[in-house]
């Protein structure tokens, strides 16, 4: 029996992890009104949500409880806390639908590849993911405040495209790392 077999699956680490997609429905329902009051909230839940993604990989690595599930549900919980995030931010006005709907497609196209080589590998998040991950969470979180309530009008929109050219970091990321994920997939096929 090997290492990873041992580990359970009921574990702290996996636990954050079903925390963080508990709590999109919450920030999706406070978005819905987007009141300055109710923006506020949704931001703290995404901001809550998007913390426990840290600590969850942080434990997981540290407490040697990594498991399969683990790899799957993360990435998962992930995708469905910034892809709700971005929804949420287009559906309000905040973000261009374009943008949104071409995360995702690729957000889809590379969560069903790796269910299909998932038989084979579990592929986990490389760099290229974690830096988009980062950048998308930063930029998609920012859209959320409500920065025109508190900050004069140049300085609050300036803030905003900040907050558009993380969202554009993400997008380059996005690509150049599903080419990746691909280009692994294909080498998993190809040792068949």
């Amino acid at each position: 029996m090997d290492e990873k077999s041992q580990v359970p699956v009921v574990n702290i680490a996996n636990a954050l992890t079903v925390l963080r997609l508990v709590l999109v429905p919450v920030m999706i329902w406070l978005l819905l009104d987007p009141t300055v009051e109710r923006r506020w909230l949704g931001w703290g839940v995404f901001a809550v949500a998007a913390f426990t993604d840290q600590i969850d990989g942080h434990l997981a690595r540290k407490l040697g409880l990594i498991t399969d599930f683990g790899k799957l549900a993360d990435s998962i919980a992930d995708k469905f806390l910034i892809l709700s995030a971005m929804i949420m931010a287009s559906v309000n006005g905040w973000l261009w639908w374009w943008v949104t709907i071409l995360f995702i497609v690729r957000e889809l196209g590379i969560t069903i590849m790796r269910m299909v080589v998932v038989k084979k590998k579990v592929m986990a998040a490389g760099r290229g993911g974690k830096i988009k991950m980062f950048a998308q969470s930063l930029g998609a979180g920012g859209l959320i405040i409500p920065w025109h309530s508190f900050l004069p009008g140049a300085l609050a929109t300036g803030v905003v495209w900040a907050c558009y050219a993380l969202i554009g970091i993400a997008l380059f990321f996005a690509i150049t790392s599903a080419v990746e994920y691909i280009a692994e997939a294909r080498a998993l096929s190809d040792d068949e």
